[in-house]
């Protein structure tokens, strides 16, 4: 795994490197102190993941974590920063951590794991695509992912790299979409749309207008008014709608 780091302060810099080196297998081949120097070397060359400060010349990191967010291979991004308030943006560009200085060497050593696990799993993941799953009636399904089959979600400023199949159901609020697993929720500052969107479609299904749900922690299908059906899952107790526009392909979904 290769790793380039964006750091125009030389102590900092220096840590960095002695941590990723003592706590990972990660090879750093290049450090950049300015913005537009990592443009051209991106260019030319590709990297696994970017440790990248945001107050750094020419571009500051979160502009150039947005310009990078476009490329079709992405490469990973940790932000390393003494500053806590770009946290929200950065997990909306879907950082894999936001690390604040000065650097707790315990935190850094679980990101560093963390972070060689996602890899590993990420480069598994796109040699056998499309994978096989089962669906909620335990028939074998292709899924086509979208990207990876891992999702950042944020709590209390914390960026979560949680694996899809964690996921039971996300539901709109407001402007923001919250996320559940079994045991937490999440808050994602986007649409629900954009949050479907991330997601497998052979696995999740947009069954209402605020709500997307993972069709194999469906545990109990309820007719319900008009026609439509309330579901509830494995492990949580809720009730999600399916809407009357969506009962239609529902049905197709579940052969019911």
């Amino acid at each position: 795994m290769k790793a380039i780091i964006v750091e125009d302060e030389i102590p900092a810099r220096e840590e960095l490197e002695y941590l990723i080196e003592a706590y990972s297998e990660i090879e750093v081949t290049h450090s950049f102190d300015d913005g537009v120097d990592v443009l051209k070397f991106l260019q030319e060359q590709e990297t696994d993941v970017i440790f990248l400060d945001i107050n750094i010349p020419s571009f500051d990191g979160i502009l150039l974590a947005s310009t990078i967010s476009k490329f079709t291979k992405r490469p990973y991004i940790v932000f390393t920063t003494a500053y806590k308030e770009h946290a929200a943006r950065a997990f909306e560009l879907e950082a894999f951590d936001y690390v604040l200085k000065p650097y707790d060497e315990k935190r850094m050593a679980a990101m560093l794991s963390r972070l060689e696990a996602a890899f590993k799993r990420d480069r598994t993941t796109e040699a056998v695509i499309p994978e096989k799953r089962q669906n909620a009636k335990g028939q074998e399904v292709e899924v086509h992912a979208k990207s990876s089959n891992r999702v950042n979600l944020k709590k209390n400023d914390k960026i979560i790299v949680t694996d899809v199949n964690d996921i039971y159901y996300a539901e709109a609020s407001e402007k923001v979409t919250l996320v559940y697993t079994v045991n937490e929720e999440y808050t994602m500052q986007m649409s629900i749309s954009e949050f479907h969107a991330l997601l497998p479609e052979d696995m999740f299904y947009r069954c209402h207008r605020s709500y997307t749900v993972n069709l194999t922690k469906i545990h109990e299908i309820v007719p319900w008014f008009n026609q439509t059906y309330i579901l509830r899952l494995k492990d949580l107790n809720v009730e999600i709608p399916v809407s009357r526009s969506k009962v239609k392909a529902f049905r197709q979904i579940m052969q019911l």
